[in-house]
């Protein structure tokens, strides 16, 4: 079952050990290199160490909840992978910018503006080198052949792009010294790798169109990317950044968004049939395994002591439950979509699928390391999102923040220190990809709207009545809608949602 679900403040399940001094400063004056490991489409239910049920192997995970903190109460900003992406480089809410749904492309133009802090642009201040390796999905310029423009295409084909060029707004004109990655979610073209700010190689052939589980959409490839090998493509680098960076006299950011377990769902051969829960299975198998070999990259550099390590996932997982005792799912056929509740749960007990205002879309698993600081096999069950990493790094580097960056970024040191009345300084907003509001406070969760917002039925429509109110302290499957009784409360979390809206931000400096 999931662990502690319901707690309201940060426990200890495993022996403490001492830790190093507790002030700010004094996690400034250490300078830690920071990673943050981001997963595609991983699932609550998907990690072992949250949720015993589960039959995939995750050793590498359970190491990172057995000597860091678990957060059980973490959610992505978002439903889906781009504005999650937004909100956490740069500590805003996505629903601010002109993404007020859905997600970009593969060919799509930036989100983030020129001016926009970002992550990597703060570490950089404080004298980090800053490195980012995988899924970007935050748009860029792309070169286009003469007389062609990107006349909005995002995921399919190709709107005439210049292989050749020069990308002017890629992840390295946003505060990192390098990249190596895709431009978007490994199901959209282009199927083209791309470092710094050109493509690694040109297209030499066009790839087709796939179904489930393999989903792609068409689009031109190079021969060097390879879709089930990508992730170990990927795994190598950011291993190489490592090793690279671990000798310097300087401390590195290392920002790894994988492609996985997102569609296509194609695990490496070395891993199929390794679970019995067919390709979704193995393939969260694998991202286990390559956070063990980043972790691994780590300890064999001798920096492991002196390394921030934060994992988490961009939503929830895509597969659906079912409850139907007789129905066919994934470990019958890999073509099918989602798994009877008694062979897996990707969203434990959550309700909905990734895309959801509902729980499964957004609680994701959300692991923090950092010896000497966090105690070991600890966990917090204070409502968290992604946007707060931003503050958190200002926090242990001691940099200071102002009203123009991370308007909903609270810091989480206090929370990892496990200071005495620790809170995150705003309530949690959550977002569907439909836009459908919900805000958090504590037990209680109001979702403004009369649906999912997302994939599951019903969907319901964006500020649409009756509203649904959830006391999730009781109710961690969404089932009883309390709005009626508990009017009062629906009212005021329907106005501070309000008022963080209006105001542009949700946490004060």
């Amino acid at each position: 079952m999931i662990r502690a679900l319901a707690a309201l403040f940060c426990v200890v399940w495993l022996p403490t050990v001492a830790m190093f001094g507790s002030s700010h400063a004094e996690a400034a004056e250490s300078q830690p290199n920071i990673v943050v490991i981001l997963a595609d489409d991983m699932g609550y239910g998907d990690v072992q160490a949250l949720n015993s049920d589960s039959k995939i192997p995750t050793p590498n995970l359970n190491r990172l909840a057995t000597e860091g903190m678990s957060f059980v109460d973490a959610h992505s900003p978002s439903a889906v992978c781009t504005p999650t992406r937004y909100g956490l480089l740069t500590g805003r809410y996505c629903w601010r910018t002109r993404l007020t749904r859905g997600v970009l492309g593969g060919y799509s133009p930036p989100l983030i503006a020129p001016e926009r802090s970002t992550i990597a642009t703060l570490l950089k201040k404080q004298n980090y080198s800053t490195h980012a390796v995988g899924k970007w999905h935050l748009g860029m310029t792309l070169p286009m052949l003469e007389g062609k423009t990107n006349n909005g295409k995002k995921w399919d084909g190709d709107p005439g792009v210049d292989f050749a060029g020069k990308i002017t707004d890629s992840p390295i004109h946003h505060g990192f010294d390098s990249y190596f990655g895709v431009s978007a979610s490994l199901d959209m073209a282009p199927y083209v790798f791309i470092r710094n700010d050109h493509f690694n190689q040109l297209p030499t052939e066009q790839q087709p169109a796939v179904k489930f589980p393999h989903f792609v959409r068409s689009g031109p490839r190079s021969e060097e990317f390879v879709i089930d090998r990508v992730l170990d493509r990927l795994t190598q680098e950011a291993i190489q950044i490592v090793k690279s960076q671990a000798g310097q006299d300087k401390p590195f950011f290392l920002y790894v968004p994988l492609t996985a377990p997102h569609k296509p769902t194609q695990p490496h051969e070395r891993f199929r049939g390794k679970t019995g829960l067919n390709e979704y299975g193995d393939f969260v198998m694998q991202v286990d395994w390559t956070v063990g070999q980043i972790l691994g990259a780590l300890d064999d550099t001798g920096i492991r002591e002196n390394t921030v390590v934060f994992f988490t996932s961009d939503n929830g997982s895509y597969m659906y439950r079912y409850d139907e005792p007789d129905k066919k799912d994934h470990t019958d056929d890999s073509g099918i979509q989602g798994y009877r509740a008694e062979n897996h749960r990707p969203n434990g007990p959550l309700r909905g699928t990734k895309a959801d205002v509902w729980e499964a879309g957004h609680r994701v698993p959300f692991f923090v390391r950092w010896p000497g600081h966090v105690s070991p096999g600890s966990a917090c069950s204070e409502p968290i999102t992604h946007t707060d990493i931003y503050a958190t790094c200002a926090a242990i580097v001691g940099a200071k923040l102002d009203n123009t960056q991370a308007e909903d970024s609270s810091s989480l040191l206090p929370l990892l220190k496990q200071e005495a009345g620790a809170k995150r300084a705003a309530h949690v907003v959550n977002h569907s990809v439909a836009g459908m509001f919900a805000i958090r406070d504590g037990r209680w969760k109001l979702v403004l709207g009369n649906g999912s917002g997302g994939r599951q039925q019903p969907k319901g429509k964006p500020f649409a009545r009756p509203y649904q109110l959830f006391d999730l302290s009781e109710d961690i499957g969404e089932t009883t809608n309390l709005i009626e009784a508990h009017p009062e409360i629906a009212k005021r979390l329907e106005a501070t949602l309000e008022t963080y809206r209006t105001s542009g931000r949700s946490i004060e400096r």
